[in-house]
């Protein structure tokens, strides 16, 4: 098993704990607003250590990053395994037309 599944799994295994003694319940209990605002915050401090330039902080920021995302995921109901679905879905395809493809389907300011 791949390491982010292993979290993924500890994660959902851990949506009905008690929030007292798990960290990952009082998040998950907080609702999907405060755990979009964590992951908000330890993605910045990522930014910061990329940045400077310390690998070794980057690479603990990168894991506290991967947590907190998957948190949010599981705080506004979407499994990992759509998102990893949808990577694979873009493989093989340049980041450029995948960028064109996603703004020709949004809707303009205007049309809403």
């Amino acid at each position: 098993m791949h390491a982010l599944d292993a979290l993924w799994n500890t994660i959902v295994a851990r949506r009905d704990a008690d929030p007292n003694e798990s960290w990952t319940a009082k998040l998950l209990d907080r609702g999907p607003a405060k755990c979009a605002e964590k992951f908000g915050e330890e993605a910045i401090e990522a930014i910061i250590e990329a940045a400077r330039g310390d690998r070794e902080a980057l690479t603990r920021e990168g894991a506290d990053v991967l947590y907190h995302f998957c948190v949010m995921l599981a705080a506004g109901g979407v499994d990992l395994t759509d998102v990893l679905a949808e990577l694979e879905r873009r493989q093989g395809q340049s980041g450029l037309e995948e960028r064109s493809a996603r703004a020709t389907a949004q809707p303009t300011d205007s049309a809403r």
